[in-house]
């Protein structure tokens, strides 16, 4: 345990975005608990802007395809590391890199924590025979954890989110000023099990047209994906957000909607560490594997049906798809996720 109080901890999160974001609340909570406390995040150069809004945190990138790629640039990132000047490092990665640096950093002296993946447990989740079909911790647990083997416990609570950020003129441009209920729709995935078919967001996106007073924006990322948005938008009425914004615009644009329907996807905890209610639409994954949006109600998680196909999860990122599952997803009705939006709108 660190004894004395303005400390300074190294948070390393490297990688994926949906796993950086969830890191945000869990700091937040450590900060609300441990004011005094400094907190440096190592992450990519991308995520910064996550980052940005924390009081107390700062952010030191990492080029890990370049002057920090391999033993010589992780021992380069380490010398640029320690003149930092940190009493523990709390590594919620827990990777070959974060591993090769928890060896410069116990050389230096330095306490240095991981993660518990739960990987047994996980691997019982996700088998075909004999799956243990039962919730997990989740990943803001382990992340809080981690603070807690440094020793310090984390009480993690529903209000340790961000706060809604301006709106910029490029922003405004774009999207337009006319008050209305702004969604969000975010269609992809990093892998096809998890992406529900365009022809049924179509049909999605047609219902919430019904509903009208709304403005539809649409999240992505890569020119492959925006090219996708740009047709999807054009035939749909929609105004497509990928490409036409920098990242830290599309953070602010994503913390003033007023609901958010993805995937098990980085923009679902994009949008909920801002608090903003996120609808998921979950196919060959499962919200027991630790994965669901922070402090989001349980009721907005539409799932495919585990009657039809039992073998869900059947991995814990959705990279795995036996045959016959490739279209489990589309077992979710577009009307039941036309009726989530609804309630939450409702609701506001």
């Amino acid at each position: 345990m660190i004894e004395h109080q303005g400390k300074h901890i190294l948070v390393i999160r490297l990688s994926a975005m949906g796993d950086v974001a969830m890191a945000v609340p869990v700091l937040l909570a450590f900060q609300k608990q441990y004011p005094n406390f400094r907190l440096t995040v190592l992450t990519k150069p991308f995520f910064a802007p996550i980052f940005s809004h924390m009081e107390n945190v700062q952010v030191h990138t990492a080029d890990v395809k370049g002057r920090h790629k391999g033993i010589i640039g992780l021992w380069r990132l380490y010398t640029e590391l320690r003149v930092l000047g940190f009493d523990a490092v709390a590594d919620m990665h827990n990777v070959l890199r974060s591993a090769i640096l928890k060896q410069f950093f116990r050389l230096g002296g330095i306490p240095f924590f991981q993660i518990d993946k739960g990987r047994p447990e996980k691997k019982a989740l996700t088998a075909a025979d004999n799956k243990a079909f039962k919730p997990l911790k989740t990943t803001h647990q382990r992340y809080a954890d981690v603070f807690a083997k440094v020793g310090y416990p984390i009480m993690l609570s529903e209000d340790c989110t961000l706060s809604r950020q301006p709106i910029s003129d490029s922003t405004r441009r774009l999207v337009g000023k006319d008050i209305v209920k702004w969604i969000g729709i975010a269609p992809f995935a990093a892998y096809e099990g998890k992406q529900y078919p365009l022809e049924l967001m179509n049909r999605i996106i047609e219902g919430i047209h019904e509903m009208g007073d709304h403005k539809i924006l649409l999240f992505g990322g890569g020119k492959k994906e925006q090219e996708v948005l740009e047709q999807l938008a054009s035939e749909n009425q929609c105004i497509n957000i990928t490409g036409k914004l920098h990242f830290s615009e599309e953070l602010a644009l994503i913390s003033n909607l007023d609901v958010m329907i993805a995937m098990d996807s980085g923009n679902a905890h994009l949008a909920a560490m801002f608090g903003i209610p996120v609808v998921t639409l979950w196919g060959v994954t499962h919200p027991f594997a630790g994965f669901y949006p922070f402090g989001q109600d349980p009721a907005l998680a539409l799932l495919a049906d585990r009657e039809r196909f039992p073998l869900i999860p059947t991995s814990i990122y959705g990279n795995k798809v036996p045959d016959g599952y490739e279209t489990a997803i589309a077992s979710i009705a577009p009307a039941d996720v036309v009726e989530k939006i609804k309630m939450v709108l409702s609701a506001k």
